[in-house]
């Protein structure tokens, strides 16, 4: 814009004063030739100190005070007014006093860089991204490039989204995490690839491949996978402990390969390491594949069977037989299990703190006197649903298993007041406790909860026939106790 008004102002007239003039005044005196040649180089000029950084033009309306009819004006008294000029000019004078001036002069401060930042804080700062962030850092330069993939931010993959192609990005993946060590990732001690809808065979066997120091696998809704990639990876990566295939309604069992258990000594036998297996929703899931998982699986301290609505007691005959070390175990909404299977699970003794047979429809009192009986040392029990426990079920358990903490008897409508009276009684370490839709519980029995559990932090009464001065007494005892009502006129 400077180069256009300079050549403008150039052509109006001689008596006009412009930036051309000025120039040519303070280099050349010769009167019509130094015109022109001080307008082109006033444009080449222009041109150059346009594509420079910072740019020495100033943008500023003519008038300003002390631009207008002064040696720095760059337009004629016949300019309009509001017409914004781009002004060239050489290293300013000292007399040229201008703030806008002075600004400009000033070198500019310099600003922090991360390139200050050692190699280790850059490490540091990359552990905290997840697995495509990470990737998309190592493009941003060599540098970063080569932190990026430093082998100690890789022990664990994480990937998540329907639409992302996982088996392409493991083979990926692993193939660059084996360039230091060939063929294996070493580092890789887990992959996480839970809702990847995506996956295949493909993928986990890779993994079978390439990470056998994998010790957690997580490919829980990735429901394309099959029982013969599960085999493969629990056979080449001896040191699994932790699999989470819940949503993988294909996979039936858990077992080694046939070369594996070929392969084994006598002394390993056939067994897997893994001690935490989550097979939630594994719907196909029957009595035959849970006796194949617990002959293999019998270091197994945690197990979660939720849904898996196939299963009966002879199931759960099979798993006492081999897995005596089970500390948590959920069957719930297995409606085929019974009182007879909750006396198998009563073996476990002292081992079990965690109990869920949440909707099981035939379960009764006996079952629950099994399992207080047997196993004293039970934390958590959830038993919503199971309709046919009573009071007596209750006592029982109140007064066998005193260090419980948390229990859920929700929708047990054959439990009362009595019920909870000997609760509070015996359980002074209740920390949570679910009454919902309770029908036989009333302001009574809180009160009574309330007076000898001090400790109690959550109180589901949703769907009681509770008082607004029962729950106001239960808060007055119980400071910390979030409750969860229907009352709306308690808040």
């Amino acid at each position: 814009m400077g180069a256009n008004n300079g050549k403008q102002y150039g052509s109006e007239g001689k008596g006009s004063s412009s930036i051309s003039s000025d120039v040519s005044s303070s280099t050349d005196h010769t009167p019509t030739q130094a015109q022109k040649n001080v307008a082109t180089s006033e444009d080449s000029d222009l041109s150059m100190r346009t594509l420079s950084t910072p740019s020495p033009a100033l943008i500023c309306p003519p008038n300003l005070p002390g631009f207008q009819n002064g040696r720095g004006s760059s337009t004629s008294s016949s300019s309009v007014t509001g017409e914004t000029v781009a002004m060239v000019h050489s290293p300013p004078p000292t007399r040229l006093t201008h703030p806008l001036i002075r600004l400009a002069s000033r070198p500019p401060k310099e600003q922090a860089s991360i390139e200050r930042l050692p190699d280790h804080a850059m490490v540091q700062i990359f552990s905290f991204l997840p697995t495509n962030q990470l990737c998309r850092c190592a493009r941003v330069c060599r540098r970063w490039y080569n932190l990026a993939w430093d082998p100690r931010l890789w022990r664990t993959i994480r990937l998540t989204g329907e639409t992302v192609n996982v088996d392409r990005a493991l083979k990926v993946l692993t193939r660059r995490l084996c360039q230091d060590t060939p063929n294996v990732c070493l580092m890789l001690e887990t992959v996480s690839v839970s809702g990847c809808r995506r996956l295949t065979d493909r993928g986990l066997y890779t993994i079978a491949q390439r990470c056998p120091e994998l010790r957690r696998l997580e490919v829980s809704g990735c429901y394309n996978i099959s029982n013969e990639a599960v085999f493969d990876v629990v056979s080449l990566c001896p040191n699994l402990e932790h699999l989470d295939v819940s949503g993988c309604s294909k996979v039936t069992c858990i077992s080694l390969t046939r070369e594996a258990s070929i392969k084994l000594s006598p002394l390993h036998g056939k067994q897997i390491s893994i001690r935490y297996l989550d097979m939630t929703d594994c719907f196909v899931l029957e009595d035959e594949g849970l006796h194949t998982i617990a002959a293999h699986c019998t270091q197994l301290t945690h197990l979660y069977l939720r849904r898996c609505v196939r299963l009966t007691d002879e199931g759960l005959r099979y798993l006492m037989i081999y897995c005596a070390s089970i500390k948590e175990l959920s069957v719930s909404d297995c409606r085929f299990v019974s009182d007879f299977g909750l006396r198998e699970i009563a073996k476990l003794e002292s081992r079990l703190r965690y109990l869920s047979i949440a909707h099981c429809g035939r379960v009764t009192d006996v079952g629950i006197r099994y399992v207080a009986k047997y196993c004293g040392k039970l934390r958590y029990l959830n038993a919503r649903g199971c309709e046919g426990i009573t009071d007596h079920g209750v006592e029982y358990l109140a007064k066998n298993c005193a260090k419980l903490k948390s229990l859920d008897i929700g929708k047990c409508p054959l439990v009362s007041d009595t019920g909870l009276e000997c609760l509070a009684l015996n359980c002074f370490n209740l920390k949570r406790l679910s009454l919902k839709s309770c029908e036989s519980i009333t302001g009574q029995g809180l009160q009574i909860v309330a007076a000898n559990c001090f400790d109690l932090h959550m109180l589901n009464v949703q769907d009681c026939e509770v008082s607004v001065e029962a729950l106001r007494f239960v808060k007055r005892h119980c400071k910390r106790c979030v409750i969860e009502h229907t009352n709306p006129a308690f808040f």
